[in-house]
């Protein structure tokens, strides 16, 4: 047996603690039943309910850092090649372990099913909009209203009528929601902790965002290599190695090879800590896993520092750069501008969500139309009702 399978084989986890394929368990189970699919597991047919869904594909023209506006190359990211990223360590963490590989492949392609156009801006925006209106905007209680009730691609059901498994994850994957402020989310156990396939969706995007940013954040001239290797001691450190092994690459090259490093050993460091959490506290099944006093999905100290120092320096130097906080104030202008008129007049609705003003109120149906547009679509209807004079 070579060193590398030893290693695999160290990492698994007992077997109890994965979520079941059984197709009578009750995170299989769907609101409306199913009969079970002769060669797919209940997860499978929910990885391509999720990649089929109208509300996937728009991720494509949604923000990941920069707006379509200041992305200067096709190849910058977008929400969802970052969701594509965050799927693929999903994968890599839950074959890994031992868990439940297809479970934690659709909660990573759904993770960010929920997010506006704008990303992070617009998801401040809308929220802010709605205080006014005594609502707010959650991007994960969006994404379940998107695939229970949105998404119309089958005659005997409105949404995707995924599984509990899956739903639950979407609502407890990166935070936790208290049962007294909550009741109508009382079937997805929020007195218990989530599963380990979706307490690791949280560090899988963190890690996937974390490496993609900085190489985002190089590519667009706003951070400087040498204030990365100053500031993030992590991608230093493989920086420095990469140059002593091929003295003669250009920096391009040493930085992706860094940056290659720095993801991997992120990955590896958060498996030997799950493995580490699940001997220390005894854990030998989902029950178990459940009652635990803490999400064990966690870094090791050590590396969390490292996680945090670069963090912070993607805040202080990208996040809330001068250029940024322009795109910032601007996405924030259009959200809120259009926000306003459609709240004014209701009429500039589609028809399908116009009908359902009375039912759930103005403020609900219009924060649900624009958190479905793109970046682009948002940009269209905005400068038409600002040449219409209706803004």
């Amino acid at each position: 047996m070579t060193a590398a399978q030893n290693n695999a084989l160290e990492l698994r986890l007992p077997p109890r603690i994965a979520v079941s394929d059984d197709a009578l368990d009750p995170l299989s189970q769907r609101s409306y039943p199913e009969a079970p699919h002769p060669y797919r597991s209940a997860f499978v047919r929910d990885c391509a309910r999720i990649l089929h869904a109208k509300a996937f594909r728009r991720l494509s023209g949604k923000t990941q850092v920069f707006t379509r506006n200041r992305a200067e190359s096709d190849h910058t990211r977008s929400r969802l090649t970052h969701t594509l990223e965050v799927t693929q360590i999903a994968r890599t963490l839950a074959s890994t372990l031992g868990l439940n590989t297809p479970l934690a492949e659709a909660l990573a392609l759904v993770h960010d099913i929920g997010h506006p156009p704008f990303g992070h801006a617009g998801e401040k925006a809308l929220d802010e909009a709605l205080r006014g209106h005594a609502l707010g905007f959650d991007h994960n209680l969006h994404a379940l209203r998107i695939v229970t009730s949105f998404e119309e691609r089958y005659a005997a059901f409105r949404g995707l009528n995924l599984t509990l498994g899956v739903r639950e994850g979407i609502i407890k994957h990166s935070r936790d929601y208290p049962a007294d402020r909550y009741p109508e989310l009382a079937e997805y156990m929020l007195d218990q902790q989530p599963p380990l396939e979706a307490q690791l969706i949280d560090l899988a995007d963190e890690i996937a965002y974390l490496t993609a940013d900085l190489e985002d954040g190089l590519s667009a001239g706003i951070l400087e290599l040498g204030l990365v290797q100053e500031q993030v001691p992590l991608f230093a450190g493989f920086y420095a190695a990469a140059k002593h092994e091929f003295p003669a690459a250009e920096p391009g090259l040493l930085t992706n090879e860094a940056l290659k490093h720095m993801l991997n050993a992120l990955v590896t460091d958060l498996m030997q800590e799950v493995v580490r959490q699940v001997g220390d506290l005894g854990i030998e099944t989902l029950a178990d896993l459940r009652q635990t006093p803490h999400r064990i999905a966690r870094l090791s100290r050590p590396m969390e520092e490292k996680r945090k120092q670069a963090k912070s320096f993607l805040y202080a130097s990208l996040y809330q750069s001068p250029i940024m906080e322009e795109e910032h104030v601007h996405s924030e202008e259009v959200v809120k501008t259009l926000f306003a008129a459609l709240i004014n007049d209701p009429a500039l609705l589609p028809g399908d969500h116009l009908a359902r003003v009375t039912r759930e109120g103005v403020a609900r149906v219009v924060t649900d139309y624009i958190a479905g547009m793109t970046d682009s679509y948002i940009e269209q209807a905005w400068i038409r009702y600002l040449d219409s004079g209706r803004i």
